[in-house]
């Protein structure tokens, strides 16, 4: 009689897990051991409470039965009415835990007492990770779909430097037309910081480099009786190509990844976005200013360097071959064409307005972490130094086939 009262019970039971759409509580009862879980789906948040002993004895029963419940919405499990938790039921909810999670979905364990909670996190901690798949061998159909990611990111990059260079020249013009605008304290600041201080960096670079040139020179040169030409060598590569060149490498590596933290870091404490709440135009206070500045002050740094670079040639020149100051000045003034100067100076503003205009869009482009300034400022100097030398390829192209 005891046993068919248990089944009748049981089939009740099966009839309200059948109903499951019809009301808005299911009940699963696991008959081999004593733990019970009340399931309500009919929130957006599913909500399980569980009951009794989730122990070793019943552990593959309670897995069926927790993984019965759905994954595509979160869950909610209440395990204060709990008895009993041991390894296996501990077990058993970080499965049901990782398979949700992993659907992403989240699955929140209330009611645990303390002793529970340990047994839950050591058991936890103590689970393998999942293995990662093997990674799958690239196709060619792979090499090209990179290629073609790389190629528009590329093209999407210039698209940006070339609206950031837009951006500049429209309001530096209004700056032009409305006086009042213009921002003559920060141009002044930004040109002290840009100029000024990058000056004993840079001739001390150009007169390492023309020591070397001279020395370098003097000693290929000495073989063919040809010293004297060593002026002509000096003159031409520093004042043509490696003054303005070296100079550019160092502001851009100074001033791009100063710009880009400056901006980023203001970006970060959202006083880029206070200065528009505030009325001030970002680009007029943050970006004119700075790009105009190295227009500015990148020639005088260039000029500042051939005079650095002639100077440690003819000192070289002096100490290795006996070439006398005064003779090292008629031979340069006699032997080398204006030209070679104007070709460098010619390249400055453009590579002052490629230095500024990608170290102000690194800094815009930093997001709310530590990690994109660094990283922003990282890709700006190596962006704006590789930017500099294709320029200067391909204004040696050109001059090359204009004749100069």
């Amino acid at each position: 009689m005891r046993w068919t009262v248990a089944g009748v019970f049981w089939s009740l039971r099966v009839a309200c897990l059948s109903s499951a759409q019809k009301g808005p509580l299911l009940m699963h009862d696991i008959p081999r051991n004593s733990a019970r879980i009340e399931v309500d789906m009919t929130a957006p948040t599913v909500r399980a409470e569980l009951s009794g002993s989730l122990g070793i004895e019943g552990v593959s029963a309670l897995r069926e039965q927790l993984l019965a419940l759905p994954k595509d919405r979160p869950l909610r499990l209440d395990l204060s009415r709990v008895t009993h938790l041991d390894t296996g039921g501990a077990w058993a909810l970080c499965m049901l835990r990782r398979r949700n999670e992993a659907a992403g979905q989240p699955v929140e364990l209330t009611g645990l007492d303390a002793r529970a909670a340990d047994v839950l996190d050591t058991v936890a901690a103590a689970l393998p990770e999942a293995e990662e798949e093997a990674p799958r061998r690239r196709t060619l159909a792979d090499r090209f779909e990179t290629l073609g990611r790389t190629t528009a990111g590329g093209a999407g990059f210039m698209v940006e430097l070339t609206g950031y260079l837009g951006l500049f020249m429209a309001r530096l013009l209004q700056g032009i037309v409305r006086p009042s605008t213009f921002r003559m304290t920060s141009l002044v600041h930004h040109c002290q910081e840009v100029g000024l201080k990058a000056v004993p960096i840079v001739s001390v670079m150009a007169f390492l480099i023309g020591v070397v040139l001279a020395f370098q020179g003097s000693a290929q040169l000495r073989q063919f009786g040809a010293e004297v030409f060593v002026v002509d060598l000096i003159a031409v590569s520093i004042l043509r190509e490696l003054g303005i060149l070296l100079t550019a490498i160092i502001v851009a590596g100074r001033t791009a990844s100063a710009f880009t933290a400056a901006i980023g870091s203001m970006k970060m404490r959202e006083e880029i976005d206070a200065m528009r709440t505030l009325g001030i135009d970002p680009a007029a206070a943050l970006i004119v200013p700075r790009v105009l500045a190295l227009l500015l002050m990148l020639p005088i740094l260039g000029l500042i360097a051939n005079v650095a670079g002639l100077l440690g040639g003819a000192l070289m020149s002096w100490f290795e071959l006996g070439i006398s100051p005064a003779m090292f000045r008629i031979r340069l003034i006699e032997g080398t064409d204006v030209s070679h100067l104007i070709v460098g100076m010619v390249k400055a503003p453009v590579f002052a307005l490629i230095i500024g205009i990608i170290g102000c869009h690194a800094g815009m482009k930093v997001k709310s972490n530590a990690e994109s300034l660094g990283r922003m400022t990282s890709s700006a100097v190596v962006a704006a130094i590789f930017a500099v030398i294709v320029a200067d390829a391909l204004f040696s192209v050109f001059f090359a086939r204009v004749g100069l």
